[in-house]
Order: C-alpha cells, then structure tokens, then sequence
C-alpha cells in the first residue's frame, strides 16, 4: 500500500510541475535565489531549503525522462521546482491556505459526524440505535433521505473558514516566533504544543457557535427546520449563553486535542520528511496519524461536548436549571447514564471521522501554501527583471 501512495504521490508531483513549469521560467533569470540563511519579514530566521519532490528516479523512469528532456529545453529542472519557497509564507497565506483546508475538512467527511454525534447520544430512540458506522448511514439514507446526513453542512462551513484561517495563521506564526527563541530557529515540539493551545482558542471562539446549531441540528428527530431557524429558536428559548456553554469544555478537548495533534504530525514529519520538502505523501500520512491519534485519546470529552451542545432532553430531566451547565454536569450526567464505558461512545466513527479529515486538511493546506507563495515569489521575481 506503501508503495502505491508513493507512486502515486510522485506522479502527482511531476504532473504538477509540468503543468506550472512554463509559468516559473521567469525571463532569462532563472529561479529566484536565496541564500544559506535570511530572516524574513515576520522574524523568522530560515535556512536556505530545497522544497522539491524526491523520489527513487527508478520508480518514475518514463515520466522522468520526459522531465529530463524539458529541464535540457531550458523550461525548468525538478531542482528549481521549489527551490525558491521558504518554509514560512505571509500571514495573509496561512490564512487563505488554513481556511480551504478547514472546510475541506469539515465536508469531505460530514457524514461520518452526523453519525458520531448520534451514536454518543446517552439514551438514542429505538429507530436511531446503529451497530457500526456503514449501518447508521445506511439506515438514515433509506429511512430519512439522502440528503439528512448533510444536515448542518451549511452553518459548519460558515464557521470553518473563518476559524481555520485564524487558527493556522496563527499557529505558524507563533510557532515560527517561539522556534527562535527556544531553539535557534530549529523545531521545538515546546513550541508546536504551545503554538497548537494558542490557535485553538481563536478557533473554538469563532466555531463553538457553529458546532451548537450543527449538532442539534444532526440528531434524531431534530425539531429545527433549518440553520436560521435553530439560531433563532435557541437563542430565544436559552438566550445568547447557550452558544458558549460548551466553550469550556470544547476547549479543555481541543487543547490537549491540538497538542496531540501539532506534535505526532511534526515527529512524523521529521521521520518521513526531514528536509520539510513539499511531498503530499508525507503531509497526508503525518495528518492521518496525527488526527487519528488526537480523535481516540480525547473521546471522553468529546462526549460530554456532545452532551452539552445538544442539551438531550433525558440527560436534562432532574437537573435542578434544567439545562447542563459545564464539564463536570456532563461528565455526571455521562456517568449516570453508561458508567465509564459511556465516555467512549462513537469512538470508532470519531476516528474514522478524524483520520481522513485530518490528513485532507494538512495536504491542502501545504498546497495551497506552497502554490501562493510560489506565485508570490514569481511575481516578485518578475517584477525586478522590469
């Protein structure tokens, strides 16, 4: 399978540059240089980094004889393809970059969600009680329509672009800052962890609502006829707190979540790819483990998450406001319910949620990373040979 995906990845790759390779020959200029060494703008000190794709050159021999013979027209070599891109782009890049990756990732695998937020439900109707993830989508297909696993969709993607645009602009950037100061530039997993706790609180500060409306609207026999009409019903019945009431817990998820997260994608990284080269399959493998293992260790408090944002009227009757008000409400209220087995309801549908989220999420967005900054680095280029 390895194999495959490396195959594949490097065919991606030079199908990739020769699409892009009458755009980077910049007059008779040749690629940008840089040298061993430069702070940019933001004052991230940066070695001077190849962001080619390597691959055994006997794995891709026909397409790279054709790479040859273009690289001899004087077009492009596979060596100039990144060779100009530094490892940290302008802040308005990871903003573009981190809000396509973040609705990619919320949509390409919706379904799988709306069915982990049924399976955590702490008493499901008879109807909504599913033995795997392929058998609740089969059923809420036939029996409630296509389209009811898409519910929510539309509120999710107004808040994941905002909110990953926050988030990885700002983790890159912090990141970059606290590299300097604690390791000369180098990467620090300190740095990555704090980066990662850092992004994640402007990122559930803008998502938090989003999720609340999401959710209730993803239930069994959700009453809400649509996005507007749960805002407005919600906000009315529970007032404006009930979009944050799980703002706490979210982030007492998310932190560990993203620091999990931040430091299993870069050990992976530094194994698969240590020069930080621009290769999808590194950046697909590194998110997949990355998501997988961040979903499994945190499912306990995504479960009261769940509880919380959804407010289930069984869990509710007894409590004394009679709404669940925070962490410690829920994790009783889980308890009462399941006993410690009840934390880990939809742990498979969470990982198989976050385990191809994830890895779509972290190679889009080197995509688009890399693909902005090169294109700002040609038109720089460009307008000095003027």
């Amino acid at each position: 399978m390895y194999q495959v995906l490396k195959r594949f990845c490097s065919c991606l790759c030079l199908v990739w540059r020769k699409r892009g390779g009458s755009a980077r020959a910049l007059s008779n200029s040749g690629p940008a240089q840089i040298p061993e060494s430069r702070v940019l703008a933001d004052g991230c000190l940066v070695p001077r980094t190849r962001w080619s794709c390597a691959f055994d050159p006997a794995e891709v021999a026909t397409l790279g004889m054709s790479e040859r013979d273009e690289s001899q027209d004087g077009e492009f070599t596979a060596e100039d393809d990144y060779e100009s891109l530094p490892p940290t782009a302008s802040f308005m890049t990871h903003m573009v970059a981190g809000a396509v990756a973040g609705i990619l990732e919320h949509t390409v695998m919706y379904p799988v969600d709306s069915v982990k937020t049924r399976m955590q439900s702490l008493q499901p109707d008879p109807k909504a009680q599913y033995r795997s993830v392929y058998d609740a989508l089969n059923r809420i297909v036939r029996t409630e329509g296509l389209l009811r696993p898409l519910r929510g969709l539309k509120v999710t993607i107004l808040g994941a672009g905002p909110a990953h645009a926050i988030y990885f602009a700002c983790y890159e950037r912090l990141k970059c800052r606290l590299s300097n100061v604690i390791q000369s530039g180098g990467n620090s997993h300190i740095a990555n962890g704090v980066a990662g706790t850092v992004a994640t609180v402007l990122h559930d500060a803008v998502m938090n609502p989003a999720e609340v409306v999401k959710q209730r609207m993803q239930v069994y026999n959700s009453p809400y006829r649509g996005l507007w009409d749960c805002v407005w019903r919600v906000g009315r019945a529970e007032g404006p707190g009930a979009f944050y009431r799980s703002y706490g817990t979210q982030l007492l998820m998310n932190v560990p979540f993203q620091a999990v997260h931040f430091v299993t994608y870069e050990l992976v990284q530094e194994r698969l790819n240590p020069q930080r080269r621009y290769w999808p399959g590194s950046h697909i493998l590194a998110g997949a483990a990355a998501g997988a293992l961040s979903a499994a260790v945190t499912t306990p408090l995504d479960v009261c998450k769940t509880l919380l944002n959804t407010q289930e009227g069984a869990a509710r009757r007894g409590n004394s406001t009679g709404h669940l008000t925070g962490m410690m409400d829920a994790a009783r209220t889980v308890y009462r319910f399941g006993g410690a087995p009840a934390f880990f309801m939809g742990l498979r549908a969470r990982v198989i949620y976050q385990t191809p989220s994830t890895a779509i999420a972290w190679s889009a967005y080197e995509f688009f990373k890399c693909t902005l900054t090169e294109r700002q680095l040609e038109r720089g280029a460009g307008a000095r040979t003027q």
